[in-house]
């Protein structure tokens, strides 16, 4: 499985407590035992029907517990632990970190969302039926550009890409993108590219003149303290943390997926985190950590993408929006990816969840209910 959505919609949102060296005193109260015991039935559930092993990371009144189920490794059958904390690869989660990224510019006055892609880079967004003149950086972010997803391309595998000791540039990347015809005309309706967040990596190391992977690490990363999430490099094909193995089926066989060639995705998908800080970045995020008010609006505006999880869901910029039916709001964005599969996000209220699971499964579970079981009252 090549990077690519899920379903699109995550992004977290509460006040974080912050980490344990804080001097503040602990709250008295803790994830609830009702909750875990729910929590960690679903993972069960969901190794049970095949899946070879679940991360589930819930945060509520500012405590964060990790549960897991199944196997970090088939040929050791060692269990997937749940200290320390496990890295995995994110996949789409990565958009809402680079959609940040382009806000805060935004408030910096360096970006006008509403501007053509072409005002901050001429001449880059142009092919058959795309013209960046008529594509705004909003429609980039909220997947209304028209541009076609460069992820169904067959040079564009992560994993043969390692296998075959390839990386990719994003200029190369770019012109795979401006090789196919636009799907649509800029605004006429919402459909998910993998593409538009290549373009708006480009777009961020374009305006500042910094790479990509520095931005992210002196914007978000490191003034958050997420310690355990990082982009990798060109060529750097492992995880670098303790990690549970991801698998995929490939020509009838259960493979060791987890090396894979991080530049094929980039901005777009190639992040490494952890289930703690993804619902540290969350909560920072919708808590004004991150981005100011007016912007912090602007990313959670959305529009409706049609039915998913059993509700209507909307997406904004970078981030998706589902109202549970207990009448939770969850902000957040799915990733899968080579060997990961992942949902991630948080409530206004204060609660935030990270599922992984380290092998597709054939059919998704009921999100739903494992979204409810973490974050409804």
């Amino acid at each position: 499985m090549r990077f690519a959505p899920v379903i699109a919609a995550v992004s977290g949102v509460v006040l974080f407590a912050g980490c344990a060296s804080d001097p503040q005193p602990e709250p008295e109260s803790v994830v609830s035992d009702n909750r875990i015991r729910s929590v960690q039935a679903d993972i069960d559930g969901v190794v049970g029907a095949g899946v070879t092993g679940a991360i589930a990371t819930v945060t509520e009144n500012g405590k964060t517990v990790a549960l897991t189920s199944g196997v970090a490794d088939t040929a050791t059958a060692a269990k997937i632990p749940t200290d320390p904390p496990q890295q995995v690869r994110v996949g789409s989660i990565a958009k809402t970190f680079t959609s940040a990224i382009v806000l805060q510019l935004v408030s910096d006055g360096k970006i006008r969302l509403d501007e053509p892609i072409d005002t901050y880079l001429p001449g880059v967004v142009h092919g058959q039926g795309i013209d960046g003149r008529a594509i705004t950086v909003r429609q980039i972010l909220r997947h209304q550009s028209g541009i076609p997803d460069f992820a169904k391309d067959e040079r564009v595998d992560e994993y043969r890409a390692a296998l075959q000791n390839r990386t990719m540039t994003p200029d190369e990347a770019i012109a795979i993108i401006m090789s196919k015809p636009a799907d649509f005309a800029p605004g006429a309706r919402y459909e998910y590219s993998n593409s538009n967040y290549i373009i708006a990596g480009v777009l961020v190391e374009r305006v500042t003149g910094a790479r990509y992977v520095d931005e992210l690490d002196r914007r978000i990363l490191k003034p958050l303290g997420l310690n355990d999430t990082y982009l990798p490099g060109p060529g750097e094909r492992d995880i670098r943390g303790p990690h549970p193995k991801g698998y995929a089926e490939i020509d009838g066989v259960l493979t060791d997926v987890s090396r894979i060639e991080p530049s094929v995705p980039w901005a777009a998908g190639a992040m490494v985190s952890t289930g703690a800080d993804l619902n540290h970045f969350y909560t920072a995020l919708l808590s004004g950590k991150v981005l100011p008010a007016n912007e912090l609006q602007e990313m959670r505006n959305g529009v409706p993408i049609g039915e998913g999880l059993g509700v209507t869901m909307q997406y904004g910029l970078g981030v998706g929006t589902v109202q549970l039916p207990c009448g939770a709001e969850y902000f957040g964005h799915t990733g899968g990816i080579y060997g990961f599969l992942s949902f991630s996000g948080a409530t206004p209220e204060g609660r935030a969840v990270t599922y992984t699971f380290t092998k597709p499964p054939k059919d998704l579970p009921d999100l739903s209910a494992l979204l409810s079981h973490a974050l409804c009252p």
